[in-house]
């Protein structure tokens, strides 16, 4: 794989990488900026969440270095509020967003669109974990910060001894990643006159019939409808792609009708319902008539349980091959989920966000 070639900074700017990160959302974090070749910085939070990260690791950079700043992040949330100048809507609707609620930081956001706008601060985005090094430097510096609860600087580029891992081929968790995903790059193409119009999102992970009823499962239910709708923030046309097993699947067609977004229920075969218990079943039919469209891949029942695993397989390289990013519901225990998201992480890299159910317990 090429290079990535460096960002230009406009008008004699000063190139600024930055990046946060966060272990739980909330819970402690890091933020890192670092200029090229030259000085960086880094600082932890002990409670917050990935996107207070974010939008503090662009805020610090455009404070400390001195003359006009180009920051490079890996996040639209940041780097979209200038570009598409959300900032311009937010306080024409007095701090409010296009739902007419609150804008979610707004104790970050105004002053740094203050100083940002009266310094000539430009952005651009990179793809995270892409090969860019920059991005991989300031990935790693907010990751350390985060698990060493320390504020490191420097006025040459960073040890080893100073950064957090390097990036495996498998996702980091939720946990220590942007909550906003990019889902602009790499549109498959939409051969497959079953793929929903939009931008397709799809939520799998842990099967549990007792999940949904209880308080971890609500906890999850809210933290599903919080990503679904930083998702929404970016794709107006989101579409959650769920298959409405007991457990995660079910709640992420709950936690899509919570955040007012459209699900498609995607079935391996017809009717897997047929032998849950009736209260599953009821849950399964309601979700199907909320939904935008049901999908069924194969026409055949399976004929036994060997078979249906199988169908259960297929189902997921589809929507592996469909999806743009995907939500990953694992505990630590379940090897089904497990599985899953390794193969969600090498179909679609850096766009799988896992959520660690033991961490909202």
């Amino acid at each position: 794989m090429s290079r990535p070639e460096p960002f230009a900074a406009p008008n004699g700017a000063t190139v600024a990488y930055t990046d946060g990160a966060c272990r739980g959302n909330p819970g402690p974090g890091g933020w890192a900026w670092a200029i090229p070749g030259g000085a960086w910085a880094s600082g932890y939070d002990p409670t917050t969440t990935n996107q207070r990260m974010e939008i503090l690791a662009a805020f610090q950079a455009v404070q400390t270095i001195e003359g006009p700043v180009h920051i490079v992040s890996d996040s639209t949330y940041v780097v979209n509020c200038f570009r598409d100048e959300w900032w311009r809507g937010w306080q024409k609707r007095g701090w409010k967003n296009s739902k007419k609620e609150p804008v979610a930081n707004r104790d970050l956001w105004e002053p740094f669109i203050e100083l940002a706008l009266g310094s000539q601060t430009t952005f651009d985005w990179v793809k995270g974990h892409s090969g860019d090094p920059m991005n991989d430097v300031v990935d790693r510096l907010a990751v350390a910060a985060a698990l060493s609860t320390q504020n490191m600087s420097g006025e040459v580029p960073p040890t080893e001894d100073q950064m957090g891992p390097p990036d495996s081929p498998t996702p980091r968790s939720a946990s220590l990643r942007s909550a906003v995903v990019d889902l602009g790059a790499d549109r498959p193409a939409l051969r497959d006159g079953r793929i929903p119009q939009g931008s397709p999102y799809a939520v799998v992970g842990i099967r549990s019939a007792d999940l949904a009823e209880s308080e971890t499962g609500k906890k999850l239910r809210r933290h599903l409808a919080e990503v679904l709708t930083a998702q929404a923030e970016l794709r107006s046309d989101l579409v959650v792609l769920t298959g409405l097993r007991p457990g995660a699947e079910q709640l992420a067609a709950a936690a899509a009708n919570d955040a007012g977004i459209p699900y498609v229920v995607v079935l391996p075969y017809p009717d897997p319902a047929s032998s849950w218990s009736a209260h599953t079943r009821a849950v399964f039919d309601t979700a199907c008539a909320g939904a935008r469209s049901t999908v069924t891949l194969e026409k055949k029942l399976p004929a036994d349980a060997t078979a249906k695993r199988a169908a259960l397989g297929r189902r997921d390289g589809w929507l592996r091959s469909v999806s743009l990013g995907a939500i990953v519901v694992t505990d630590g225990v379940n090897g089904e989920a497990d599985l899953q998201l390794n193969k969600f992480a090498q179909a679609l890299g850096d766009e799988v966000w896992q959520v660690e159910l033991q961490l909202l317990r």
